[in-house]
């Protein structure tokens, strides 16, 4: 039974419009200070001003926090397929999907990289990164059977799903490295690769 008074319900500093990014920022500040193991939901909340009991109707899990833009970029994706162009080719029209929903620029790879290697140094995060992969991917499935009109478990739609994902974390791998230009560059440079079925290559 709760009691009467909880005082870990009392708001402090912050007021209770604490946005999501908000506690995602103060998030990644403390686990890359104190380690993402060694940092509690306590820690979290009473750095942002709230409430553990608020800090859960932002995120299930601490674990979530470092998805939650990517879990949002996989909404993004599904919604941006949905509106593509009936008449584009499967793979021009994942091209462009993926291309709208990447907004990242080189002065957001260090927060990028910062969670690279935050979900790179737990175990914990590490297992956690193939479910936010596979929605990502699932997505793509998704879209490249309806328009192929095959069921998503069949070859072609998981093929198109997986090379898509590879070509991406490649792209994306190679961004956070050099820093040199937006995500959406070399996102486009590994998609075109795709697209030319790597016809392009000497």
């Amino acid at each position: 039974m709760p009691k009467a008074t909880d005082a870990s319900e009392v708001v402090r500093g912050r007021p209770p419009s604490t946005s999501a990014r908000e506690l995602e920022v103060i998030a990644l500040r403390l686990f890359a200070e104190q380690g993402f193991d060694d940092t509690s939901v306590e820690q979290i909340a009473s750095a942002a001003g709230i409430s553990r009991r608020t800090f859960f109707r932002y995120f299930d899990s601490k674990t979530d926090v470092l998805w939650h833009n990517f879990d949002h970029e996989v909404a993004e994706l599904r919604a941006a397929l949905e509106a593509a162009d009936a008449q584009s080719p499967v793979l021009k029209a994942i091209r462009e999907g993926v291309l709208a929903v990447n907004r990242y620029t080189a002065a957001d790879v260090p927060e990028l990289r910062t969670r690279m290697n935050l979900i790179n140094s737990s175990p914990a995060l590490a297992a956690s990164a193939a479910v936010h992969y596979d929605a990502w991917e699932q997505a793509i499935i998704d879209f490249a059977a309806a328009r192929m009109h095959t069921n998503p478990k069949a070859l072609r739609p998981v093929a198109v799903g997986r090379a898509t994902l590879a070509v991406c974390r490649a792209a994306y791998e190679q961004w956070a490295v050099r820093a040199d230009a937006s995500l959406s560059h070399y996102l486009d440079q590994a998609l075109r690769l795709l697209v030319d079925g790597f016809g392009t290559l000497n």
